[in-house]
C-alpha cells in the first residue's frame, strides 16, 4: 500500500498488474467461464454500460479532469477514501484483523481532524496505513469463495457474493447518518466518485484492448479480488512461488 494520496493508483495499479496477468492465465480463465452462469445476459450489460461509458461517462471525466487542479483531485479522492476506512474498520472487525482496524480506525481520527474532514492525508505522516477491507471479503474471509459472475448496469462487473456484500457496506457509509445531508446530495457525493474515480483511470484505457474484451475485464476482476482477500498474495498458475504484486 502507498500513501491515502495515492491509494486509488495503487488499486489501479493492482488491477492493471492483474490484467497482465490474464494475458498469460488461460487456465484461470477456464475456470472464470465455468462461474459465468449468465454469460449472455452479462454480455448485454457489458455492452450497455461500455457505450455508457464511451458517450457519456468518459467525457464527463476527462472534462473533469481538465478543470480541476492537481490538488483538487488529490482532495476529492481522499475525502472518499477517509470514508471508505470507515467500512474498513467495521470489516477488518468482523474478519478479527483487529491491528487493521485500529490502525483504520485511527487514520479517520487523524485525517478527519487534523485533515480538513479528509481532504489532506495526515495519518500516513504518522505511520498509519491500513488495508481496505468490504463485506465481500468478509464473505470471503468466512468461507463464500467461488460465487458467479455478475455485470451490473452502471456499477459494472460484480459477483452474488460481491454484490451482497455491496449492500451490507452501505449500513456502514458515514455520509447516510449526517442529518444536515439530503438525499439528492447524497446521490450527488456519489456521482462526484464515480467521476473522479474514472478520472483516475482515464491513462489505462489502452491497456484494455483484446480480441474479447468481455472475458479479458472478467478475468481482472476476479483477480483483483483474489489479491484483496489474500491480503496480497495470491498463486501464480505458472509458477510454483506466491505472486505479490508489491515486486510489481
Amino acid at each position: 500500500m502507498t500513501n491515502i494520496m495515492k491509494v486509488l493508483q495503487h488499486q489501479i495499479s493492482i488491477l492493471l498488474s492483474c490484467i497482465l496477468l490474464c494475458s498469460f492465465n488461460v487456465s484461470a480463465s477456464t475456470d472464470y467461464e465455468e462461474l459465468d452462469q449468465f454469460e449472455s445476459m452479462n454480455r448485454v450489460f457489458f455492452t450497455f454500460n461500455d457505450n455508457a461509458d464511451k458517450y457519456l461517462l468518459k467525457p464527463v471525466a476527462k472534462a473533469y479532469r481538465y478543470i480541476s487542479p492537481s490538488f483538487v483531485d488529490e482532495g476529492v479522492s481522499n475525502f472518499f477514501h477517509n470514508l471508505g476506512d470507515v467500512e474498513t474498520i467495521a470489516n477488518s472487525i468482523l474478519q478479527a484483523k483487529f491491528h487493521n482496524a485500529v490502525v483504520a480506525l485511527n487514520r479517520v481520527i487523524y485525517n478527519t481532524v487534523f485533515g480538513l474532514g479528509g481532504l489532506f492525508d495526515v495519518a500516513t505522516g504518522f505511520g498509519l496505513v491500513s488495508e481496505p477491507e468490504d463485506f465481500g471479503q468478509t464473505l470471503a474471509r468466512w468461507g463464500y469463495e467461488s460465487s458467479s459472475y455478475l455485470v451490473l448496469p452502471i456499477l459494472g462487473p460484480s459477483t452474488f457474493r460481491d454484490l451482497g456484500g455491496r449492500v451490507v457496506d452501505t449500513a456502514f457509509e458515514p455520509l447516510q447518518y449526517i442529518e444536515e445531508i439530503t438525499s439528492k446530495e447524497r446521490l450527488i457525493a456519489k456521482g462526484i466518485k464515480i467521476i473522479d474515480f474514472r478520472a483516475d483511470i482515464l491513462g489505462s484505457d489502452n491497456l484494455l484492448l483484446g480480441e474479447d474484451r468481455y472475458r479479458f475485464l472478467r478475468s481482472a476482476y476476479y483477480q483483483n479480488r483474489n489479491f484483496l482477500i489474500n491480503d496480497g498474495v495470491i498463486e501464480d498458475s505458472f509458477s510454483n512461488d506466491d505472486f505479490d504484486y508489491d515486486d510489481f
